[in-house]
């Protein structure tokens, strides 16, 4: 049976590592017309999935064109680390599989994330997440099976706490485009990608 899926975009971070100095909100740049939040909630919207949940701070939730049927929660503890918007995605969830999503992901297709659901389905039960390099990265999938220990984690971690503890129910791929994956961490990264334009 394919599991009810609750698409969860965490987009309430501080971007720390971004930039030095000037306070700049890496989510609110630009990439070929749209913000990276946009791209991302664009992404989730057009997922067939069973809810799709946004985890966001009010700032942001201001300059965005939301989608119906799009949920938001706002994180008003950002402060916590990603943890916390993690935390309140799955409280928000109604689903029995949590498809976390990073808003820093901006060459993400819809295809590469069709292809982690249909995962899912053929693997119940299982942590799915892709490879690079031979190195996990976001997005990634977890059954409910995991809820008690997602909403336990604190401070600046994601699952990948609840993923090393449970080898045995990690499902791994190696990416087929592993450029999609790539994550805006830093300025330098930013100049790549609108270089590439």
């Amino acid at each position: 049976m394919e599991p009810k899926v609750s698409a969860i975009v965490l987009a309430a971070g501080f971007s720390r590592r971004f930039s030095r100095g000037v306070e700049q909100d890496k989510l609110l740049l630009d990439y070929r017309g749209k913000t990276l939040l946009q791209r991302a909630v664009d992404l989730m919207n057009d997922l067939p999935v069973f809810e799709k949940i946004l985890v966001t701070t009010s700032a942001r939730l201001e300059k965005l064109a939301l989608h119906p049927g799009i949920r938001t929660v706002v994180n008003k503890s950002p402060e916590l680390g990603m943890s916390e918007s993690l935390r309140l995605g799955v409280l928000a969830a109604t689903g029995d599989a949590y498809f976390f999503m990073a808003a820093d992901q901006p060459r993400l297709s819809p295809e590469a994330l069709l292809t982690m659901i249909n995962k899912a389905g053929h693997n119940p039960g299982k942590i799915i997440y892709p490879l690079v390099g031979g190195k996990p990265c976001m997005p990634a999938l977890f059954p409910i099976y995991f809820r008690e220990e997602l909403l336990a984690l604190t401070g600046d971690t994601g699952g990948r706490v609840v993923r090393l503890a449970h080898p045995e129910a990690c499902f791994a791929f190696d990416a087929e485009n592993p450029e999609e994956y790539m994550d805006i961490d830093n300025e330098e990264d930013y100049k790549n990608l609108v270089q590439e334009e």
